[in-house]
């Protein structure tokens, strides 16, 4: 696992400032310290998830983009993902999120873009988007439409 990340982080930065990266890497996801020598195809899908994280981080980015970050793991491990959302939003890296999980999104999000039938219907912060009742019908699945909108939420520290 620690030639995954060590892959993704040799993009010029300085080796001070790559061992500062794996440094706030192993402290927002620990257990990919512990984990560090394992092959990648052993780890858990939330340990996926927090290595293609960590992947992300470890270019030193200005920006992310986090597709379905809760899909298919366990309740504590999306606890613990979001978590880090908080944390990578506090190091100034903007963050657009798309995901399906709504409520989760919502609670992290500066922005939010509903993006139904391929065209975008609500652009605001989150608490616009709970008085629009339209607009909550689509986005929470409460519309009688079989497909449902696709969504889009920017849960990051500016605007993409």
């Amino acid at each position: 696992m620690r030639e995954n990340l060590d892959l993704a982080a040799y993009s010029g930065v300085s080796t001070a400032h790559r061992d500062e990266l794996f440094e706030r890497v192993y402290n927002l996801f620990p257990l990919l310290r512990e984990r560090e020598n394992a092959y990648a195809g052993e780890l858990s899908g939330g340990q996926q998830q927090m290595v293609a994280i960590a992947r992300a981080l470890l270019s030193d980015p200005r920006i992310v983009i986090f597709d379905e970050l809760s899909l298919g793991l366990a309740p504590q491990v999306v606890d613990q993902i979001y978590l880090a959302v908080d944390q990578i939003r506090s190091w100034g890296v903007s963050i657009v999120l798309i995901e399906q999980s709504a409520y989760r999104a919502l609670a992290v999000a500066d922005r939010v873009y509903v993006i139904e039938r391929g065209q975008v219907s609500f652009s605001g912060v989150p608490h616009e988007l709970e008085r629009e009742q339209d607009l909550r019908n689509a986005y929470f699945g409460t519309r009688e439409d079989p497909k449902g909108p696709q969504r889009a939420v920017n849960g990051g520290s500016g605007e993409a």
